[in-house]
């Protein structure tokens, strides 16, 4: 996710996009402890800076209200 989509996006459009990333980050972590074959093993560290950088997003909207 770039950060000009981002910018795109509402508070309510971010908040559902972390949601279902926090959920996407839930499943793969699971299949990990469950023993299974990661198919992409980068796609855990795609997930949580993806996380990350919409938390940081909304953190900065907020400071800049």
């Amino acid at each position: 996710m770039k950060k000009r989509e981002l910018k795109k996006m509402n508070d309510g459009e971010l908040d559902k996009q972390l949601n279902e990333l926090k959920l996407e980050l839930m499943k793969e972590k699971g299949n990990v402890e469950m023993g299974g074959n990661v198919k992409n093993p980068g796609k855990i560290r795609a997930i949580r800076k993806n996380i990350a950088r919409i938390l940081t997003f909304k953190t900065e909207r907020a400071k800049a209200k």
